[in-house]
């Protein structure tokens, strides 16, 4: 059996080009927080329909994928025994419009 872990975003974000924005996401889970949390970004840029991994976390490690233009641009600001999956992206352009999504799975 699979139990459900709730996700919690803001629905909207706004920043300004040159600056940063934090990416919120907060989850509650009823099972302990396991070794093999892992939790992953991903962006769908606006007008696309192909989604891309930005981020991932996985076995206590924070992974910045070296692909695309967020590379050099984000930190990981959460801490996923304190149930956050939050991340932040430094110097918006107006490219980094769209949708990203918190995907957090905390087996077994």
């Amino acid at each position: 059996p699979a139990l459900s872990i709730h996700v919690y975003t803001h629905r909207e974000v706004h920043g300004t080009v040159g600056s940063h924005v934090t990416l919120s996401c907060s989850f509650w889970s009823s099972e302990w927080i396991s070794e093999d949390i892992s939790i992953t970004w991903h962006f769908q840029a606006e007008g696309s329909r192909d989604s891309i991994s930005i981020f991932h976390y996985a076995k206590g490690q924070p992974y910045i994928d070296d692909v695309g233009t967020f590379k050099e641009r984000m930190e990981w600001v959460g801490n996923p025994h304190r149930k956050d999956g939050s991340i932040v992206i430094h110097n918006l352009d107006y490219t980094d419009n769209g949708t990203f999504t918190c995907d957090v799975k905390n087996p077994p």
